[in-house]
């Protein structure tokens, strides 16, 4: 067997492994924090978690299977191993990019959903008091009315 062939086939064994491994991780673990961030809405947490699992797949597999080619045809066992390593090496940090970009999306929206809960009071204004104090404000008084014209 052609060693670049032997190449594909590992490269795509450890990638493709790598990937499953990583998505299961990240929708079992994931799972509370989705739960936050949509406050407690478990049905939309798994809801968003599944299409979270199955978007991480697409792209992950579809840039393996981009990746899969080699510029030139691996000669020795050496030059397995150095072909393995970088394209191994890159799939992982696509694999932590992607895993980076979707904890700082989620973040942005769990702390967009907080600070909107923070600005809403709890119970409605009820009343105004009166400014007190030297130099409070008061509102004008309004002009009495100005005769008709023409008279």
């Amino acid at each position: 067997m052609d060693l670049t062939v032997l190449g594909y086939i590992v490269y795509l064994l450890i990638s493709v492994a790598l990937t499953v491994w990583v998505a299961r991780t990240l929708s079992r673990n994931g799972r509370i924090f989705l739960s936050d961030v949509m406050k407690g809405n478990e049905k939309l947490a798994d809801a968003v978690n599944h299409l979270l699992v199955v978007g991480f797949y697409l792209v992950n597999l579809g840039f393996v299977a981009l990746y899969l080619r080699v510029s030139e045809s691996v000669k020795d066992t050496r030059g397995l191993f150095d072909a393995l390593s970088v394209k191994l090496g890159v799939v992982l940090l696509v694999l932590g990019l992607m895993h980076l970009t979707n904890v700082y999306v989620l973040n942005k929206i769990r702390r967009r959903g907080a600070l909107e809960h923070e600005q809403v009071p709890p119970v409605g204004p009820q009343g105004w008091l009166p400014p007190t104090g030297p130099g409070s404000w008061s509102p004008p008084t309004t002009p009495p009315a100005a005769p008709p014209a023409g008279v």
